[in-house]
């Protein structure tokens, strides 16, 4: 922005210089981007509301620079997280389990739960519900915004039960020299473990791939596993519910399944687990 724009005075801002400021970056970085457009448009606001310019803000995307710029959607690339074939999460939890690392527990409690790995590292003691099986995610913590229960298969509480007699603090997966333990450390055992080809948050793709091709449970059943939003506005206004006993019966399948290991090479028949 600073080429662009300099030490013009903010009234000076107008159209031209916001796309010239935009257009190298729109096209190759759309995330960085749009940011950069929310910020300036921020700036003029403040600048208006100080009386320093005109209320028109030459920043705004409705009705100004959509009619000037391609949506956002339509040059930001899809980047897919790198998955793990379902098939293979079995050996890869077993070998996971070899490793005495909090990381990996807090990954292999990630893939049981198919959790976030912000929602997982940020896990306090005080969420989870041992006797009724349940961690409850509070909405300030969920990118939906909305509380979140989640219930816990009988492999995803030895996970946790193994983590409360090395209690520490009131995070469930503390690190070794701060309070929660850093998403850099699951990045750095699934390169210890070679793995550099995988991401944490790409257990979540394997969990909807096994859940779609191995089982009959329903799509919305998953999808609320996954806590993702409910896209359509009317059905999202009439689901009260969060599904949370079919839920239940999901993650243990999904945790029976992560406890076999396949030969490969093996033809293993699908059948159906709901």
């Amino acid at each position: 922005m600073t080429p662009t724009f300099g030490r013009l005075p903010v009234q000076s801002i107008d159209v031209g210089l916001v796309i010239k400021a935009l257009e190298p970056i729109w096209s190759t970085k759309p995330e960085t981007a749009s940011r950069v457009r929310g910020r300036i448009e921020a700036v003029l606001d403040w600048a208006a509301a100080r009386d320093f310019r005109d209320s028109d803000n030459p920043a705004r995307w409705k009705g100004r620079l959509d009619k000037l710029l391609p949506r956002p959607s339509k040059v930001r690339s899809v980047q897919h997280h790198a998955a793990l074939p379902y098939p293979e999460i079995g050996a890869f939890i077993e070998t996971l389990r070899e490793r005495p690392a909090t990381a990996a527990r807090a990954l292999e409690f990630a893939i049981l739960t198919a959790a976030r790995t912000g929602e997982v590292l940020g896990a306090k003691w005080i969420e989870i519900d041992l006797k009724a099986k349940i961690w409850t995610i509070p909405a300030s913590r969920m990118k939906s915004g909305r509380e979140h229960r989640v219930p816990l298969s009988r492999a995803a509480l030895a996970v946790l039960q193994e983590m409360e007699n090395l209690r520490q603090n009131d995070r469930v997966f503390p690190g070794d020299r701060r309070e929660t333990l850093s998403g850099m450390a699951i990045l750095m055992l699934l390169r210890r473990m070679n793995r550099s080809d995988l991401t944490a948050h790409g257990f979540r793709s394997t969990f909807r791939d096994w859940a779609a091709e191995c089982t009959n449970f329903p799509s919305e059943v998953v999808e609320m596993a996954l806590a993702h939003a409910v896209s359509d506005k009317v059905e999202a206004a009439y689901r009260r519910g969060d599904l949370f006993e079919k839920r239940r019966k999901l993650m243990e399948a999904w945790a029976a399944y992560c406890a076999r290991v396949e030969a490969p090479g093996k033809i293993v028949p699908l059948r159906s687990i709901a």
